[in-house]
């Protein structure tokens, strides 16, 4: 916050609302000043988040919680009024503009006229990456939770697999990964399973339709689950029976391009370089040009989150991997004709290299 000039920051992202206080639910807000943490939760949430305050060790401390007696906005304005700050930090990837508009107009609509004060109106401005940049890297406590996460995931692979099958359809198998997850322990998918077979797996995030599974196909099937509020996030492509040579030199390229992106995760490496590796392995295939996203993104509690792994943006830092973050690594081709294969993993830099978190039964 003194790097980027504030007094006193607006936290309204949720995952960014939890990893700070502990706090689960579909709304709330942190203010956090150099002296003090306000969370605002309303009615529903009050005695949650009063009993999560009182029982963590320290927090009570630290973090005063506000139920508000109005709406959110009007009671965040008085929290910042309360503060003092005049110089007030909102996530400017997370707030609407409607809503900084209204802040705005209520904290200038009771600050002091010129003529009555030397103070002039506080000043709302956006912010970047402040909570993020310290998510990237986990602590124990969430290493512990995306480990368990990933043994349990990479633990249900084989069954997984085992419900790719002729004759059921893209529905039905997305359904029994959605139950299966359930069983292994997961509070609930990550994100809505992905089963594309046939033609269908040439299309990277294609939805599971009522399409029928045949001999033959090749089946991408992308699924994921939430662990104690952590992410992880796994891909393997089936083969039913005899799918052609050109499809089965797909699957080789892309098996060889993730092992070679997974060797090359290791601290002091830049991002861009893991993804380099895959291209590379891809480009002695003549595949290079049918990969056409990033090798990989961070998990946490949100399933997409920073550390990005890919190329290189212009006027964007190359992110350099340290021990603590995770990420997943999931090279793919898709041919129009040919279909698609993608397979994934989730990683953990480590200060040796790195470890495959969902390797059990992969």
């Amino acid at each position: 916050m003194r790097a980027a000039a504030v007094d006193a920051l607006v936290v309204s992202h949720l995952p960014n609302v939890r990893y700070l206080t502990g706090f689960v639910g579909t709304a709330g807000l942190v203010v956090l000043t150099p002296a003090q943490c306000v969370l605002v939760v309303d009615f529903r949430y009050q005695t949650v988040a009063r009993s999560l305050v009182q029982s963590t060790p320290d927090l009570a401390d630290y973090v005063t919680v506000v139920v508000p007696a109005k709406s959110y906005d009007e009671t965040l304005a008085d929290v910042l009024r309360e503060t003092g700050a005049r110089r007030i930090g909102i996530e400017g990837a997370w707030m609407s503009v409607s809503r900084f508009n209204r802040l705005s107009a209520s904290l200038a609509g009771s600050a002091p006229t010129p003529l009555r004060s030397p103070d002039g109106c506080p000043a709302v401005v956006a912010t970047e990456r402040i909570i993020e940049a310290e998510r990237v890297v986990k602590d124990e406590v969430e290493l512990a939770a995306l480990r368990e996460a990933g043994r349990r995931l990479g633990g249900a692979t084989a069954e997984a697999l085992s419900l790719a099958r002729p004759g059921r359809s893209e529905l039905e198998v997305a359904a029994d990964l959605d139950a299966l997850l359930r069983r292994s322990g997961f509070e609930r998918p990550a994100f809505e399973s992905i089963v594309a077979s046939g033609p269908n797996s040439a299309l990277p995030h294609a939805r599971p339709g009522a399409r029928v599974l045949r001999e033959g196909d090749g089946v991408v099937l992308d699924f994921g689950g939430v662990y104690d509020g952590y992410c992880v996030d796994l891909t393997r492509t089936v083969q039913l029976g005899d799918t052609g040579t050109e499809f089965r030199r797909l699957f080789a390229a892309v098996a060889d391009a993730q092992q070679q992106a997974i060797a090359a995760v290791r601290p002091g490496v830049k991002a861009s370089s893991v993804d380099d590796a895959a291209r590379t392995a891809l480009g002695r295939y003549g595949l290079a040009g049918a990969f056409g996203h990033g090798i990989g993104h961070g998990l946490g509690l949100e399933v997409h989150e920073e550390p990005r792994i890919g190329r290189p943006i212009a006027g964007q830092p190359d992110l350099v991997l340290a021990p603590g973050m995770v990420f997943t690594i999931e090279p793919g081709v898709y041919v129009d004709g040919i279909g698609g294969v993608r397979i994934e993993d989730d990683v953990l830099v480590t200060d040796e290299g790195c470890v495959v978190l969902t390797a059990n039964g992969g």
